[in-house]
């Protein structure tokens, strides 16, 4: 079967850098910095949509619902990367920020033939999660032509869920059947059609944006500061310390006092130090506003 990749942006050939392999390294390393100076300014033309995406995110949190990513090769291991970064920063459950891959755990290291050509195993693997409709799916694949994922996101619409992608083609078959299409443009890579260069960039970039900001509207953040961070090694012992301080303008012994009482959980500390009641009183103000802050302390 052949597979026409002529239109797509993403496979051009980049003027800028048709010479790389002649000039110094140093020329070379600018040649692609200034590439990448490009992916920001891409991602900021689809800030509206990334704000639905976001918006639909946090409602299928409400619903007890999930945010899944999807995708086959770089595409598959960016969400995945992503979601594995929410339980220790945001304190979520596991369950609730989900990465797929085409080709399941081995194609996390390498490459599985034919993996991401497979419509049936998309499906699949949403029905493996038990995929319904209070979940959001964003398929991610930088063609927006991937079979696998496009199949994945034809079953979660037929399941009645939000359905997302994030892309870096115009007018792509992913993007017709997104009910919130991200298309990064970013133009063709240095290297002609190694995607996970400017076109990785960015969906890192987007994914960043789209879990970060669910977590804010979900109550994971006071401030700026991540009042949800898990202590699982000493730096992070330190920062929850640092973060009570930040946020009560308390001393590093009452915050380590704090946390000990309020069984190392930054956000019961911080209500508890800035209403200066004790730890029962702070964790039931917490859990009556839904665990965000500045609610518990009104």
């Amino acid at each position: 079967m052949k597979i026409e990749l002529n239109g797509l942006v993403t496979e051009g050939r980049n003027k800028a850098s048709e010479m790389i392999d002649m000039v110094s390294t140093e020329e070379m390393l600018k040649i692609i910095n200034n590439e990448d100076k490009k992916v920001a300014l891409a991602v900021e033309a689809i800030t509206p949509t990334i704000a639905q995406v976001v918006d639909a995110v946090v409602d299928s949190f409400k619903k007890g619902g999930r945010l899944i990513y999807i995708g086959a090769g770089t595409s598959g291991r960016l969400g995945i990367l992503d979601a594995s970064e929410c339980p220790p920063t945001f304190g979520t459950p596991k369950e609730q920020v989900v990465g797929i891959i085409a080709g399941g755990h081995q194609a996390i290291l390498s490459a599985v033939e034919n993996a991401e050509d497979n419509r049936e195993m998309g499906q699949q693997d949403l029905k493996d999660l038990n995929f319904n409709a209070n979940d959001t799916l964003v398929g991610i694949a930088a063609s927006g032509r991937t079979p696998y994922v496009i199949a994945a996101m034809e079953y979660a619409k037929q399941c009645g869920a939000k359905v997302g992608s994030i892309s870096c083609n115009p007018e792509s078959e992913m993007a017709k059947l997104a009910d919130f299409p991200m298309v990064v443009v970013v133009g063709p890579e240095v290297v002609t059609g190694s995607s996970r260069m400017k076109a990785g960039t960015a969906q890192k970039l987007v994914l960043n944006m789209i879990s970060t900001g669910a977590m804010i509207r979900s109550g994971k953040i006071y401030g700026n500061l991540m009042v949800d961070v898990e202590a699982t090694n000493a730096k992070l012992i330190e920062r929850q310390k640092k973060i009570v301080m930040e946020a009560t303008d308390c001393s590093y012994e009452q915050a380590a006092e704090a946390l000990s009482e309020c069984n190392n959980h930054c956000k019961t500390a911080i209500v508890k130090i800035l209403t200066k009641t004790n730890a029962v009183e702070a964790a039931s103000r917490l859990e009556a506003k839904d665990g965000f802050i500045r609610q518990a302390l009104k």
